[in-house]
């Protein structure tokens, strides 16, 4: 009897411990990942405080009905608690993503003629190779470099991918180097172009990228955020044209959020380029280029910028069981959904092809950018409901890996303990741009005139006057 009390005895000292320790962490990484704020996270502190004195006291008693109680409440707190820990590090593991971001990715691709003999890199030895002009891409030169670490090759720029591609048609070059999403331009105009070529080489380059971070105080003054959704899925680090491009004008003392949508074909000035282009043309260039080309078009400062892909919408919808979107029209897209005309429970790929669709509406690109902020504000009305709790790892798991901002963790937890401490209603308010149907030459299309939107000044101004007012409301 007694042997069986020194067990009991021995095996409650270890879930003591236990339970201490598991506390003391579960505390720790709540304390060290800062987003409760300082009451909340003493009376918490004060709860468990109480609650593992009186599960100890029980386990110190010799009653055996009152120490299996203990026992059994011991095993809860810690389980919840552990529940609790993974929550954190998840958490954390989340957090990681913040913060600049100071490389991006362009993929170039080494094409030769579809019946071309030479169907390997070394088949290229001595030969000429075709690119464009390698002043403004450092990272075909980067390119250059490294391929002629491989084997030896002579190169001849030109001035456009048109006389490029007809180097290379004409047999001048052998082959020719093309940045992948340069590459899908000339292919949106036509999808059949690379029936008479094939793709022998690809190689991936990283290229430092400045900071475009103005910093803020995020609790206290008002802020704009770059959304930028660009039209690929997988490596989001890879340069690519920007399909989706919002700013979020955000006011944290008035709780006022505006959104304005820019249309990609928007026939803007690229910065540091001086030259016409369409506004999702700029993404190729770097998210750097795009924030300064709306930075002079809106005449504003973009303070911080977030960059997701298809594959980060599809996630977060579906790790938010889905999203409720009232449509102002009826439509099909082009991948098949159909859409009724009021509200919409859309999963992942619904609302993927609901902000990609655009010729389905008369007002084509202007509908889709209208329809981008749609289910932009449902994610967010979603992901501010007390039940995203039940969601939450999911939610992160779906995000991780999704997205880039130089938005710092900082900035983030902030928003988070304020809001957590002072619940707000916010409210989210929507603008278009709007322009007038052309065509019209582009710098990184230069063969034929393009469809684009010329500006209508009056909607720029009035979009212009309304960032102002939230700014300083």
């Amino acid at each position: 009897m007694k042997r069986r009390r020194k067990k009991t005895i021995k095996f409650n000292n270890y879930l003591v411990f236990l339970l201490i320790l598991v506390t003391l962490l579960l505390l720790g990484l709540i304390y060290f990942i800062n987003v409760l704020p300082l009451n909340y996270f003493l009376v918490l502190a004060g709860l468990l405080a109480i609650v593992n004195i009186f599960i100890i006291w029980l386990l110190k008693l010799k009653g055996k009905v009152k120490n299996v109680c203990g026992i059994i409440l011991a095993i809860v707190l810690i389980a919840l608690q552990i529940w609790g820990i993974s929550y954190e590090l998840q958490t954390l593991d989340f957090f990681k993503q913040f913060g600049f971001n100071n490389y991006k990715t362009e993929s170039y691709q080494v094409i030769v003629l579809k019946d071309a003999k030479n169907t390997e890199l070394n088949d290229l030895v001595n030969q000429t190779i075709g690119h464009l002009d390698i002043n403004q891409r450092p990272g075909l030169k980067q390119v250059i470099s490294e391929l002629k670490k491989k084997i030896n090759f002579t190169t001849e720029d030109y001035t456009n991918s048109a006389e490029l591609f007809q180097a290379l048609d004409q047999h001048n070059i052998a082959a020719l180097i093309i940045e992948e999403t340069e590459l899908a331009i000339i292919k949106e105009e036509n999808s059949d172009f690379m029936n008479n070529y094939q793709v022998i080489y690809t190689q991936d380059i990283e290229l430092e990228i400045k900071n475009a971070a103005k910093e803020v105080n995020v609790l206290n003054e008002p802020f704009n955020i770059y959304i930028s959704g660009i039209d690929t899925y997988g490596k989001i680090t890879q340069v690519s044209r920007s399909d989706v491009n919002i700013i979020a004008s955000i006011n944290p003392r008035t709780h006022q959020i505006l959104l304005t949508s820019i249309p990609r074909d928007y026939y803007v000035t690229l910065a540091g380029y001086e030259a016409k282009d369409k506004l999702t043309h700029a993404g190729i260039y770097g998210i750097e280029t795009s924030i300064a080309t709306l930075e002079n078009l809106l005449d504003t400062e973009i303070n911080y910028y977030v960059k997701v892909n298809f594959t980060s919408l599809i996630s977060v919808v579906d790790a938010l069981d889905g999203i409720t979107v009232n449509s102002k029209y009826s439509f099909t897209s082009q991948d098949g959904y159909t859409y009724q005309k009021g509200i919409n429970e859309l999963n992942g790929e619904e609302a993927l092809s609901f902000v990609r669709e655009r010729k389905a509406f008369s007002g084509g690109d202007r509908t889709r950018g209208e329809n981008q902020e749609l289910v932009l504000s449902a994610i967010i009305n979603k992901a501010l409901k007390p039940s995203i709790i039940i969601n939450y790892a999911d939610l992160l798991k779906a995000v991780k890996g999704g997205f880039i901002t130089n938005l710092t963790d900082d900035d983030i937890t902030k928003i988070i303990k304020k809001e957590i401490d002072e619940p707000h209603n916010w409210q989210i308010e929507s603008i278009s741009l709007d322009g007038t149907d052309s065509y019209n030459y582009t710098y990184s299309y230069s063969k034929s005139k393009l469809y684009v939107m010329e500006p209508n000044m009056e909607s720029v101004n009035a979009a212009i006057k309304k960032m102002q007012q939230i700014q300083v409301n």
